[in-house]
């Protein structure tokens, strides 16, 4: 009989092996799992669970958040609250060097609170910005590299899918994890916009000269379409925070309170509704697919004793504990440039949580953790998916070497903002902390 440890290992293997070789991770991981599961737990247990867990969790009242927050994106996205975002940053910033890269910047952390997809960020970003900057004269790759990090603050900044999922895979609360990610998410926009500042005046050749400085009678009228946003991010971060919703309420509010929104506004057509209905479902099919083939992964690794195994091991090397965060965070970037975030989250959380938290490390504070390296692996060549996004989105403006170059600077940025939040936990848990 083999040792759990070594169990684990050829079950990660076994679907590393079936991914490479095109099989959908998701299904990956749930044939592994049924496989393992048979010769750990015998045939009855292996049926009991393929047949119970995927409708457990599909009917899972829990759950409900997800399609939820992905529908709100959607119509939100349709009604044209993007292109109101990005006009006022414009206007504000219109007058500093590198403008559109701050109002970029600036836009995607605004429809950040009201989105918690980064690909649906990069890509609509992609399309109202990208067009405008090489017009007057901005870096096609750092322009590039800018909107594809400035989609990635959609994962800190509620709602945030990931943090949805890391909740649910962990037992953790899906509202305190959600609010976690506001000041780092703040943080990361800031950390961008201050970064961007000085690039552009280190190397006048990125940005053109600033353009004359937008009126107040301007800036006053734009201000004003800004009340759907500001609207929507209260009720669901608002109402999670103060506890009047839980995060599926908030969820379903969001998406009925811009589905009214754009209703009024007469900004959605019939087939543009019909688009937003089907792309949600098609996201939430696959997304409950990940969830339960990593669910499954997690109750197979369970049954065999992987997970009690690996933490003993752990406990007798005796590494200091933020030795052992170091090495994690090195493992989750080399496995980001080759993963989907979302596998790689659902694969690695069902042994390393348990890890994480023997060695006394919060949950929700390693949420934040694991979503902001989620983050760096969006951003990571060669297989960052915001770098594709941009790329597919462009139209043929922008090609692979151009983002590659351009993202550099803005995952320097990013390992800066993780230093600090490893370094400064407060900076994760005092808001959830507060929370009613």
């Amino acid at each position: 009989m083999l040792d759990p440890l070594t169990i684990g290992a050829i079950a990660i293997v076994a679907m590393l092996v079936l991914s490479i070789a095109g099989v959908p991770v998701g299904i990956a991981m749930g044939a592994v799992s049924v496989v393992g599961l048979w010769q750990t737990g015998g045939p009855a247990f292996a049926l009991n669970v393929l047949t119970n867990l995927p409708f457990a969790t599909a009917s899972d009242y829990s759950f409900v958040v997800i399609p939820m927050f992905v529908l709100m994106g959607a119509i939100a996205s349709a009604s044209g609250i993007t292109q109101e975002l990005f006009g006022f940053s414009n206007l504000i910033l219109r007058s500093t060097r590198g403008a559109l890269y701050q109002a970029t910047i600036l836009a995607s952390a605004g429809f950040a609170a009201i989105s918690g997809s980064t690909l649906v960020n990069a890509a609509l970003f992609t399309r109202i910005a990208l067009t405008e900057m090489l017009e007057l004269g901005y870096d096609r790759a750092f322009s590039a590299g800018c909107i594809a990090a400035a989609g990635t603050i959609a994962a800190l900044i509620p709602p945030s899918i990931s943090f949805v999922i890391y909740g649910l895979l962990t037992g953790e609360s899906v509202a305190e994890l959600l609010i976690a990610g506001v000041v780092p998410g703040l943080l990361t926009g800031a950390a961008y916009m201050i970064g961007t500042f000085f690039l552009v005046r280190v190397r006048k050749d990125l940005a053109p000269p600033p353009q004359p400085r937008a009126t107040l009678r301007e800036i006053g009228i734009s201000a004003k379409a800004l009340w759907a946003t500001f609207l929507l991010a209260a009720v669901v971060i608002g109402g999670i925070y103060l506890g009047f919703t839980t995060p599926s309420g908030a969820g379903a509010l969001g998406a009925i309170g811009a589905l009214v929104i754009a209703l009024s506004r007469r900004s959605l057509s019939r087939a543009q509704l019909a688009e937003a209905l089907r792309s949600s479902a098609g996201i939430t099919a696959a997304l409950f697919i990940v969830i339960i083939g990593g669910l499954m992964f997690t109750r197979f690794f369970l049954v065999a004793g992987t997970v009690t195994s690996a933490t003993d091991l752990l406990q007798s090397f005796g590494l200091e504990p933020v030795v052992f965060i170091a090495l994690l965070v090195v493992v989750f970037v080399v496995l980001g440039m080759f993963m989907d975030p979302l596998a790689m989250q659902v694969m690695t959380l069902p042994f390393v949580y348990p890890m994480v938290t023997a060695l006394g490390y919060d949950g929700i504070w390693f949420g934040v953790i694991m979503v902001k390296l989620v983050e760096l692996a969006v951003l990571s060549p060669p297989v960052g998916m915001n770098l594709f996004a941009v790329i597919g989105a462009s139209e043929g403006k922008v090609s692979l070497t151009d983002i590659y170059r351009g993202i550099f600077p803005f995952i320097v940025m990013e390992a800066i903002v993780l230093i600090l939040l490893i370094a400064f936990p407060g900076l994760s848990l005092w808001l959830p902390r507060q929370m009613f």
